[in-house]
């Protein structure tokens, strides 16, 4: 069994250094992961948090809509256009899945 150290990383986002435990490390090699994280902790969360909610960060526009089915507000990606129908996250599945 490998025996592993705390170790001290630099964040690619913040520059802020991390402790990289022995715990970690140990969880790490057991889900099969082979590089190091490049994140903080905080970051890591930060960016999962961005992923959940679809906001990817990068500037996106987007578009403020009233939903075809339910006539909730909501916002998409990419700009409506005249005549098509746009839908919410909810009722776009909806729709989806009746197809």
């Amino acid at each position: 069994m490998q025996q592993y150290e705390d170790k001290e990383l630099t964040c690619v986002e913040c520059g802020a250094t991390f402790v990289f435990s022995a715990d970690e490390q140990e969880l790490f090699a057991r889900r099969g992961y082979t590089h190091e994280p490049k994140r903080c902790p905080a970051c890591r969360q930060e960016r999962r948090t961005q992923r959940s909610t679809g906001d990817s960060g990068y500037g996106r526009q987007m578009y403020s809509v009233v939903c075809a089915m339910c006539g909730k507000e909501t916002e998409v990606p990419f700009e409506p256009r005249q005549g098509r129908p746009v839908y919410c996250r909810e009722c776009y599945a909806k729709v989806r899945g009746s197809r």
